[in-house]
C-alpha cells in the first residue's frame, strides 16, 4: 500500500504543558487507523493537527508527501465527524449531506466568474439546474451508502441518534477526501446503536476505499474496527500494530492493562525460552531478553484453564465468580496472587482448584517501572 500520512517528531504545547511528546507514525492509503488511549494521551490533539484545527509546536506532517502543515484546513483532503454531529435542525437529510457541495460549488463559480471578468481560463458557466443535478447523483450515492434511502426529507430531529450519526458521515465524506477523520464519533449511541456501527463504519469505509482515522478510548471499538491501531498514553505511542498484535503481544504494562484484561505478573527471563515466577519455571516462547532479566509477565484470562486441584502448576481456592453473558469472571486465589480467569464453566466460591496453562500462553514484556 501507499503511504499517505508521515507524521514526523510532532510536538504539542498548551501553556506549558506538552501533550504530543514527538511522535512518529506513518497511514497508509485505505487503511482504518486507531488512535486508542485514556482522555488526555493525545490522541484527539493528532486529529486536531491532521485536520488543521490545531497547530503543531514542531515537527512535520506530510500528505502525498506533501507538509500538510503548510496547506489551509479548507484545502486539506480530509473531513471530520465529531461526537457531536453539528448537523443543521432545520435542513433535512438531503440538504444535510448536500451542503458541503453547494457550499464548495458556489466557491468555485466564484473562481469562474472572477477568471472570465479577467480574461484568465475562462469556462463555460454551467447552469443552476446543472449544478443541482451533479449534486444530486452525488448526495443521494452517499445516502445509500449510508443505509438512509428513503430518509432524503426526513427532518434530522426526527431520526436515532445511529441515524444522525449516518448523515454526518455522508455529508463528511460527499466532498470526496481522501482521509476520514473521527473523533469519537461513537460515544453518544447506547451499547447496541455502537455495535452496530461499528460493523457500519468499516463497511463503509471498505466500500469507498479511503483512509479512515478514528479516536476512541474505547478498546473493543478499536479491536473491531482497526486494520492499525496506535496504542497512545502521556503524549506518546507505546505500539503500533494489528488487533491481534497488540492484544496478544503487548509491548507493555501499560498496553497490556488498558487492552483487555490481563493478569500482569513480575517475573525473571532465565534464559531463552525459560522463565520464572512465583517460585517455579515454565517453558515460554520468548527469546532475547538478557539472561535473568527482571521481566514482565502477562497471561490473559482466557488462556488459564481451571483443573482439578494437584492437577495444575497452582493450587488455589475460588473467591469470587461473575456470570458475564458469554463468560464466567472467577478469581482465584493461589499461595502468592489473585488469578483473574475467563471460563465457560462454573466454579463455585471457596472450591478448590488448579490452574493451567501453556508456553503459548506466557508473553514476556520489558520491565516497566510505574
Amino acid at each position: 500500500m501507499k503511504k499517505l500520512i508521515e507524521i514526523k517528531d510532532l510536538t504539542k504545547e498548551f501553556n506549558g504543558n506538552i501533550v504530543l511528546k514527538g511522535i512518529s507514525l506513518d497511514i497508509y492509503e485505505n487503511e482504518f487507523v486507531t488512535l486508542l488511549g485514556p482522555s488526555g494521551c493525545g490522541k484527539t490533539t493528532t486529529l486536531r493537527i491532521i485536520g488543521g484545527f490545531e497547530e503543531a509546536t514542531s515537527g512535520t506532517v506530510l500528505f502525498d508527501s506533501k507538509n500538510l502543515l503548510d496547506i489551509p484546513p479548507y484545502e486539506r483532503l480530509t473531513n471530520t465527524v465529531f461526537q457531536h454531529y453539528a448537523l443543521f435542525p432545520h435542513m433535512d437529510v438531503y440538504d444535510n449531506v448536500a451542503y458541503g457541495l453547494r457550499i464548495k460549488e458556489h466557491i468555485s463559480l466564484f473562481k469562474r466568474l472572477k477568471n472570465n471578468l479577467n480574461g484568465k481560463n475562462k469556462k463555460v458557466l454551467k447552469s443552476k439546474k446543472q449544478i443541482e443535478e451533479e449534486i444530486k447523483v452525488r448526495v443521494l450515492k452517499l445516502i445509500s451508502l449510508v443505509g438512509l434511502e428513503g430518509f432524503e426529507h426526513r427532518n434530522i430531529s426526527k431520526l436515532s441518534g445511529g441515524q444522525q450519526q449516518r448523515v454526518a458521515i455522508a455529508r463528511a465524506l460527499v466532498n470526496e477526501p481522501k482521509v476520514l477523520l473521527l473523533d469519537e464519533s461513537l460515544g453518544a449511541l447506547d451499547l447496541k446503536l455502537r455495535q452496530e456501527m461499528e460493523y457500519e463504519l468499516k463497511k463503509i469505509q471498505r466500500n469507498l476505499g479511503i483512509t479512515f482515522i478514528f479516536v476512541t478510548h474505547d478498546q473493543e471499538e478499536a479491536l473491531t474496527m482497526s486494520d492499525k491501531v496506535v496504542v497512545m498514553n502521556n503524549g506518546e505511542i507505546q505500539q503500533v500494530g494489528t488487533p491481534i498484535d497488540v492484544y496478544n503481544e503487548p509491548a507493555n504494562r501499560f498496553v497490556a492493562n488498558f487492552i483487555g484484561k490481563s493478569n500482569i505478573i513480575d517475573g525473571i527471563m532465565i534464559k531463552d525460552l525459560l522463565c520464572s515466577f512465583d517460585g517455579k519455571e515454565f517453558e515460554c516462547v520468548d527469546k532475547g531478553f538478557k539472561d535473568n532479566e527482571n521481566v514482565d509477565i502477562v497471561i490473559r484470562p482466557e488462556d488459564i484453564d481451571i483443573v482439578k486441584k494437584d492437577e495444575g502448576f497452582f493450587n488455589g481456592i475460588v473467591i469470587s465468580e461473575i456470570f458475564k453473558g458469554v463468560h464466567y469472571e472467577i478469581h482465584v486465589q493461589t499461595e502468592n496472587r489473585d488469578f483473574l480467569i475467563h471460563t465457560t464453566d462454573y466454579h463455585g466460591v471457596n472450591e478448590e482448584v488448579g490452574l493451567i496453562f501453556t508456553p503459548d500462553d506466557i508473553h514476556i514484556m520489558e520491565k516497566m517501572e510505574w
